[in-house]
């Protein structure tokens, strides 16, 4: 097994370009392998309100004319990418599951994963490196 590196993050979208620095960081890790002869596994975490990039029929495009963060977090599910959702937070924000961008939209296998923060916890521990977002 690889490298796994875990990508959290914690800002809403469109109020900064964190939210999608991380995802395209964790796209990046697929063809990074190829360079340095490691395979490297990338796993995303929302916590905070890093949860409301989760949230289904962004319209940036209307608004902001840019592509909705919503799209790049599908691209990921698409690759199967494993992404968790902290449940707390989701709680918090009064964010039902239903609202939450669903993968199988573009075909995906793997969904977004709703978990308490303290599985988030043990994944930061677990994985080789941590980044924050």
């Amino acid at each position: 097994m690889g490298k796994e590196i875990l990508f959290v993050v914690s800002r809403p979208p469109y109020k900064s370009e964190n939210p999608k620095l991380a995802i395209t960081h964790a796209m990046a890790c697929y063809v990074a392998d190829i360079h340095i002869d490691e395979e490297v596994e990338p796993i995303m975490a929302f916590v905070a309100d890093g949860v409301l990039n989760c949230i289904k029929n962004q319209r940036s495009e209307a608004f902001y004319g840019i592509i909705s963060t919503e799209q790049h977090i599908k691209n990921q599910l698409a690759s199967d990418m494993k992404m968790f959702v902290c449940k707390e937070d989701l709680q918090r924000l009064e964010i039902k599951e239903e609202r939450l961008i669903d993968g199988k939209d573009m075909g995906a296998e793997v969904d977004l994963e709703m978990v308490g923060f303290e599985e988030i916890l043990k994944e930061m521990e677990r994985c080789d490196q941590v980044m924050f977002f």
